[in-house]
């Protein structure tokens, strides 16, 4: 009896999902998901969970592949040489090949202050306890959320729509990804709905304190509730298991995604950093490095030469509470098109967003290797030339 391939899926976020899924196109192949929750959760609605409009979890057996394991666990280190994964709650998994997808968990505030007194919302154990804090906090009270990226723009504009007197601190340019005049729009949405937007020069958070924040241009705000989402972060799990990583900590592979240390562990997601190019954090790209990571084990099983990773940036969207959004279509390069759609329309395409991102998990149960996504086959090769010197090859 032929000797079955264990394949290893640290993570059961969009890219550990989607890799998992693909992976059982092959009958010989055993796949096992080790994630510290029993449910997965679509972080792009963890605002919403927040703002009490959302559950933000999807039972496993939903989204992942009839026959693929889960073992809920925290995985605590990686074995590259013995190929085996060591769990926090003992015992370890052997493996064949290993993608790995831990995921982000947001930037850990660094600022004075900020580990003590402000909350992040970056996983669903972070936006608990800040859904709690709020169910505490009379709504008049000042809650200000830092960051002017989507997590930050959606947070803010979930709880003032609720009714809480909120404010964003942008600590530079509001929605940084968006068009100039999609930018005046969801300043509009915002103030709308009665959020106070401070942006520009000098206005970054320098000291999180009991009640108040401290800006950059030395102003002292008050704050009863202050919400941290800015910044970016991965779990530490490559970096203490020896192997190589980024100076953000996510795992150094080549353009197949495979890491520069071993050809039989895989990165995907927002923890994957290929030829220290890394690709910004999104759902959306998260489950495409996901779909790839798996295509490379595939092709490593079958002996074939794996593919370099080719994907383009189709739009990326904000919801402004549950009236109106932002769609904001992109070059290839992820740059913004002068074309956005707003208002209803805006705000049903980032639902139907949304609600794809965990529709094409399922879709990739139901029917392995059916994720297609656009590719690009211009912008990355061309930044990759430009720096040719620091480029990694393949590891073979």
């Amino acid at each position: 009896m032929d000797k079955r391939i264990e394949v290893v899926v640290v993570g059961g976020g969009y890219a550990g999902v989607m890799a998992a899924n693909r992976m059982t196109q092959r009958d010989d192949v055993t796949v096992t998901v080790i994630n510290p929750r029993r449910v997965f959760v679509p972080r792009l609605r963890l605002h919403q969970f927040v703002g009490g409009t959302h559950d933000a979890v999807v039972d496993y057996r939903e989204v992942l592949a009839e026959g693929v394991e889960l073992v809920v666990g925290t995985a605590a280190g990686i074995d590259a040489t013995a190929r085996t994964v060591t769990l926090a709650e003992g015992g370890g998994i052997g493996y064949d090949y290993l993608v790995y997808a831990v995921g982000s968990a947001g930037g850990g505030p660094r600022v004075p202050g900020a580990a003590e007194f402000a909350h992040p919302v970056a996983t669903l154990e972070d936006a608990r306890r800040l859904r709690s804090v709020l169910s505490d906090t009379p709504t008049t009270a000042a809650v200000t959320v830092v960051g002017g990226g989507p997590v930050g723009i959606e947070t803010a504009a979930e709880l003032a729509e609720r009714g809480r007197r909120a404010r964003l601190v942008c600590g530079g340019v509001l929605g940084p990804n968006l068009h100039p005049s999609a930018r005046r729009t969801a300043r509009e949405y915002l103030t709308r709905l009665g959020v106070e937007v401070i942006d520009g020069p000098d206005t970054s958070v320098t000291a999180v304190r009991s009640g108040a924040v401290e800006l950059a241009d030395g102003r002292t705000l008050p704050s009863q509730v202050t919400v941290w989402a800015a910044g970016f972060g991965v779990p530490d799990l490559a970096h203490r298991s020896g192997l190589r990583t980024d100076a953000a900590g996510r795992l150094c592979t080549d353009e197949t995604l495979t890491s520069v240390d071993s050809d039989r562990i895989v990165a995907a997601g927002d923890a994957s950093a290929p030829s220290d190019l890394p690709f910004r954090m999104s759902a959306y790209i998260a489950g495409c490095l996901g779909a790839h990571a798996a295509d490379t084990v595939l092709a490593r099983i079958a002996g074939e030469r794996p593919a370099p990773i080719d994907l383009a940036f189709p739009a990326m969207c904000f919801s402004f509470g549950r009236g109106a959004g932002i769609f904001q279509l992109l070059h290839k390069d992820d740059t913004p098109k002068r074309l956005y759609f707003t208002g209803f329309l805006g705000r049903k395409l980032k639902e139907f967003s949304c609600a794809a991102s965990v529709k094409h998990l399922v879709t990739e149960a139901r029917k392995p290797g059916s994720h297609h996504w656009p590719k690009d086959g211009e912008h990355r090769p061309a930044l990759l030339r430009a720096r040719s010197g620091n480029v990694t090859t393949p590891t073979e």
